[in-house]
């Protein structure tokens, strides 16, 4: 067989269909990969080997009855925070060490239905709660690039597997930056979609108004034609936007739509400013120059205040959502508890990181009584400035271009210990979350010998905008074609 690691979904749909390899053969040889990584770099927290090779084998019958669709055979894996039937659901944590959901999340169910073959569930930070994963009670992911630097997070588990040749496409979700800042530092392409595209239900709740289930591959094409299947309206999930975009129902099959030859593209001043070094961005920016589009400065002034809002958003929402576990119905259960107090007390103590904890109680601060107005109120009038301020954005540009990261990633530890610089990793994807924006990453060039990533950001609904200009760049360059030295000897 003719594979790589690093093959894309495009270059396999077209070996599936000139019967090149099977999709038992793909996905053996992936299951490999997967075996061959995971001592080192400890993307996945589950691997279905039994269900995989059934699933792979059924696409094969599909093939061979001329019943394939255009996903039908490609190995891919989810973020663990999707729920699926008869597999572990842990969320990177020990409350969800050993539950098993009794139902497929819709995006499992769609990509499944698509014909997608599943291999396994990856790592993330419990609950989705971090920038670098290492918050997994599963242990941390290593980065695919430097195994001593964080992959980033809380998706750090689906992009280091796709980062390092592991899986051709895998899922995540985006609260704050959870799919765009992973995609920067392994080097590959995330997108976030707007908020209400792709389906929440079975999807594990960290802040319900702004996770967003995702994906990350190597390039934006291969992304748009997995999103064409992954996403739709679902009438499980009361946030779900009934819209009839007709480029989303095209793009599994034909791809991403023609870019319009001219577009305006905005650069936020205050997001370079906020840059020591915009070398990368500046070749970004004369690239698309070069493809015919203007870039012009917009202002967002309001960005500065979109950290603290979003962790007072975010961490309320997270202690109401987690009220949940409790030891009584489902979750982790302390032994011998000798009052229903206890119970409480014991088994969300023994269940829960510190990271979640910390979210927990300072949630339930912002929303406590007297405290109520003075923050979480405060934080949704920022919220809709910020919101706000995109949208005058928009009415000047089509899209705007901003650094995804303040850098490449971190050294591992580099920050366990002070939260708020750790916080401050998201403050150039936090903002188009608390907006509900769709947003991409794409890899733009290297610092250090690590890769850095360029943010688009799209009105909403208008993915097909931003995946165009992010083909159309990745056309034009090679950066999301350079693979870590770690595991460029895979090919065969």
């Amino acid at each position: 067989m003719s594979l790589h690691p690093f093959v894309t979904v495009t270059e396999l749909r077209q070996g599936l269909a000139t019967g090149e390899y099977s999709a038992v053969e793909l996905t053996q040889y992936f299951l490999d990969q997967i075996n061959r990584h995971q001592p080192t770099s400890n993307a996945f927290i589950t691997v279905d080997e039994q269900g995989s090779l059934k699933a792979a084998a059924a696409a094969d019958a599909q093939i061979a009855q001329g019943k394939a669709g255009a996903l039908t055979g490609i190995p891919m894996a989810h973020k663990d925070v999707f729920c699926t039937n008869n597999v572990l659901t842990t969320c990177g944590s020990r409350m969800l060490e050993n539950f098993v959901a009794p139902y497929d999340a819709t995006v499992v169910h769609n990509l499944q239905s698509a014909g997608m073959v599943c291999l396994g569930k990856t790592n993330m930070d419990e609950f989705a709660m971090g920038s670098s994963n290492e918050n997994s009670a599963f242990g941390p992911v290593a980065n695919p690039w430097h195994a001593e630097h964080v992959p980033g997070g809380s998706s750090g588990g689906s992009a280091a597997a796709v980062g390092s040749g592991q899986v051709p496409v895998a899922t995540g979700t985006d609260t704050g930056g959870s799919i765009r800042q992973p995609a920067a530092f392994c080097g590959i392409t995330g997108l976030k979609p707007t908020y209400g595209r792709v389906s929440r239900y079975g999807m594990v709740a960290f802040a319900s108004s702004l996770d967003q289930g995702g994906l990350f591959a190597r390039t934006a094409q291969d992304i748009a034609l997995v999103l064409g299947s992954m996403a739709g309206f679902d009438a499980k999930d009361s946030t779900s936007a009934q819209r009839h975009d007709s480029w989303l129902e095209q793009i599994a099959q034909q791809g991403i739509p023609q870019t319009p030859a001219k577009l305006k593209i905005g650069l936020p001043a205050e997001y370079f400013q906020a840059m020591s070094d915009t070398q990368q961005l500046d070749d970004v920016r004369n690239t698309l120059e070069q493809l015919g589009h203007t870039c012009v400065e917009v202002a967002l002034p309001n960005t500065q205040m979109a950290i603290p809002a979003y962790y007072v958003v975010a961490g309320a929402e997270a202690s109401t959502n987690l009220s949940r576990y409790d030891g009584v119905r489902f979750g982790h259960r302390c032994e011998n508890p000798e009052s229903l107090e206890d119970l409480y007390q014991r088994s969300r103590s023994e269940g829960f990181g510190e990271e979640v904890k910390r979210r927990i109680l300072t949630g339930t601060y912002a929303l406590s009584v007297g405290y109520f107005d003075a923050y979480y109120l405060q934080a949704q009038k920022i919220r809709r400035l910020i919101s706000d301020d995109f949208s005058n954005a928009f009415s000047q540009v089509d899209l705007l271009l901003t650094p995804t990261a303040p850098g490449p990633a971190f050294a591992a530890g580099a920050l366990k210990q002070d939260p708020v610089a750790m916080y401050q990793q998201d403050k150039f994807t936090v903002p188009a979350s608390l907006a509900g924006l769709p947003a991409l990453s794409m890899p733009c060039g290297f610092k250090q010998g690590l890769p850095l990533g360029a943010q688009l950001i799209g009105p909403a609904f208008r993915e097909d905008l931003i995946l165009g200009l992010a083909r159309d760049f990745q056309q034009a360059t090679d950066w999301h074609q350079h693979t870590p030295a770690a595991a460029a000897g895979d090919r065969t």
